[in-house]
């Protein structure tokens, strides 16, 4: 499916679509079994490279990962359990009984970097009684499917497959745009959103739960500093996300033609599609 939205905004990136399947693609791109791997990094490369990647509950990448892309609570299978991931995301291990010696093993196993974040922590939020309020706050859910399969949108057909969300990876004139549009016909509620969570919880399992209101919401994602840092190789450092529930992006793409997008004020930022444009 073309999208009109990336046309004309001349979009640099393709659109993402995500979608549950039980069928795995043979060119799709997939961690190894057990191994560790950031799930934001394989999303940028389908929207920067047209690569499509492929997840399941043995090859998520990394426990939060398995959480945000929809198989079940994975933190149940971190080190040192919830309550060892409540301590990694606010203020470390170190000070729990037995914390020093599992940080030590963890050093060997998963590397000095990963052990130094378990022990002295990530300092996301304050603290573990924090976290856990997160945790509790969290969408998590079994999807019924087995893998989640992430691809540009252009290589998916809407009529076959279906479509959870689509996934804008962009700069900050194109986000400003797509929130527009999101607002378009619906200027009296909070159309666009932007949750406190990992980039692939937002593009995941908070998507999932707007794509179930009568009013689904746009997420703005990608304030994950942890997934900023793993995507910049690959993206740069001022791309932001903007994913859309299937229903809404459809009626997004509905109102692009007669829209301030065909305006003076939206060609005078300089983004007017070209020859060869997405």
């Amino acid at each position: 499916m073309e999208s009109r939205i990336a046309k004309a905004m001349a979009m640099e990136n393709h659109p993402v679509a995500l979608l549950w399947t039980d069928d795995k693609p043979p060119d799709a791109v997939e961690f190894k079994p057990g191994r560790w791997g950031c799930a934001v990094s394989l999303f940028a490369q389908a929207a920067s490279r047209g690569r499509p990647a492929v997840f399941s509950r043995e090859t998520y990448g990394c426990w939060g990962g398995g959480v945000g892309l929809g198989f079940g609570n994975r933190y149940e299978d971190f080190p040192g359990g919830v309550d060892g991931f409540c301590r990694f995301l606010s203020d470390g291990n170190a000070k729990w009984e037995g914390g020093a010696a599992m940080g030590s093993k963890l050093a060997s196993s998963a590397g000095q970097r990963f052990a130094g974040d378990w022990l002295l922590g990530e300092r996301y939020l304050k603290d573990a009684k924090t976290t856990l309020r997160f945790l509790d706050s969290m969408p998590m859910r079994e999807i019924p499917a087995k893998y989640v399969l992430v691809k540009p949108l252009e290589a998916t057909d809407p009529e076959r497959e279906q479509v959870q969300s689509v996934t804008f990876f962009t700069d900050p004139d194109r986000l400003s745009a797509l929130t527009v549009l999101a607002n378009y016909t619906r200027p009296c509620e909070e159309n666009v959103a932007i949750p406190w969570a990992a980039g692939c919880q937002v593009m995941g399992i908070f998507a999932y739960r707007e794509a179930e209101k009568a009013h689904p919401r746009a997420l703005v994602g990608l304030t994950d500093l942890s997934a900023r840092k793993n995507v910049r190789p690959t993206l740069g450092e001022h791309v932001m996300t903007f994913t859309a529930p299937w229903s809404l992006f459809l009626k997004m793409e509905g109102n692009v033609e007669n829209s301030f997008l065909q305006r003076e004020t939206w060609h005078a930022l300089g983004h007017t599609p070209s020859l060869g444009s997405r």
